[in-house]
């Protein structure tokens, strides 16, 4: 998809989020009366997408988030760079001339990664692109050096359990879902911890990869053993399950200097646009702004950058402003959401 398509396409999914519908929360009549609202902006948002594609506006959304990765780098929650950003943020949105810009405290996590390492060591030596997953604990200073179990699932793991004690267990489940397979990254330490595992190393939760380990955040269970856990690319968690398919014996070595801190002081930014006719009702574009590798995330970035581009000219100039549009940009995208709870 070309960049100005991709561009409309998410200006159209702003416009669209701008109206909060929940077809659990609402009766019949007030929901048809919702989506009449949202039809009648049909001419509204054809012009937008125009403006985005064609117009003045096309590619501003790239434009915004190159600026904004390249000046700030990664954004781990806790971080310098994060307080950076929101800095950036704060200052962006005033440039803007959105109003009522402001800053809420919060609480956040602050976990740092550290330095980190897996070694495949038998049957042959070769370096294992890894990333830790968030909040992890880290190893020893001297490492885990174990034998490898592999397993696709967590009732093979389960049926499994007694080969799985004092071993790294790699799971190479299948891609079926964001939805459906994330569970492995979030709760796969704790079910190998379960079974008496010294750490586990999580197929990246994406349907393909290019040696680029895909991380996240990943929850322990009350009560259960904490145990280093990472992410590996597909291409090693297929090749492990390969050779454990073989018969073929496999030991790694697995370095974390992972650390949780205590959290931190931060804040999530706020701004709006104040409704000309209708100041009592709220549209909110809200959007997480906190994540932890690299540039990863840029799909997010860009809904971001996205919410700041329409809001900084689309509304004012097609008058959709009559009702109150408030824009929070808030904390991590999957530290429990951080940050999310917002005030009136």
């Amino acid at each position: 998809m070309k960049p100005s398509v991709r561009t409309s396409v998410l200006m159209l999914y702003v416009l669209l989020i701008c109206v909060e519908i929940s077809s659990q929360n609402i009766s019949p009549r007030k929901l048809e009366q919702i989506k009449a609202e949202v039809a009648g902006y049909k001419d509204i948002a054809k012009s937008i997408i125009n403006h985005a594609v064609y117009g003045s506006a096309q590619n501003r959304s790239y434009e915004r988030l190159a600026l904004f990765v390249d000046t700030i780098g990664n954004r781990i929650s806790g971080s310098d760079n994060l307080q950076n950003a929101i800095k950036y943020m704060y200052k962006a949105l005033q440039d803007d001339k959105l109003q009522n810009v402001s800053v809420e405290a919060v609480k956040i996590p602050h976990w740092e990664r550290g330095k980190e390492s897996a070694m495949m060591v038998q049957p042959r030596r070769k370096n294992l692109a890894i990333l830790g997953l968030g909040g992890s604990v880290g190893t020893p200073a001297e490492g885990i050096t174990a034998e490898v179990i592999v397993v696709s699932s967590f009732d093979e793991l389960h049926r499994r359990a007694e080969e799985a004690k004092g071993k790294i267990v790699v799971y190479n489940q299948p891609f079926v879902s964001y939805g459906e397979t994330v569970q492995y990254r979030s709760r796969g330490a704790s079910e190998a911890a379960k079974v008496g595992a010294v750490a586990s190393l999580i197929r990246s939760i994406a349907s393909f990869s290019i040696n680029s380990p895909h991380t996240g955040w990943q929850y322990y269970e009350n009560g259960v053993q904490k145990i280093p856990t990472a992410c590996i690319t597909v291409e090693d968690a297929e090749l492990m399950a390969r050779l454990a398919s073989r018969g073929v014996k496999i030991v790694v070595n697995l370095y974390m200097g992972a650390v949780q801190h205590p959290d931190a002081d931060s804040f999530n930014t706020v701004a709006e646009i104040v409704g000309s006719k209708y100041p009592e009702q709220v549209y909110v574009l809200k959007e997480q702004f906190a994540w932890c590798y690299g540039l990863e995330k840029n799909k997010e970035e860009l809904a971001r950058v996205s919410i700041m581009t329409c809001t900084r000219k689309t509304f004012p100039t097609w008058t959709l402003s009559w009702k109150q549009t408030r824009v929070p940009l808030c904390h991590w995208v999957c530290n429990f959401l951080a940050g999310h709870k917002l005030g009136p």
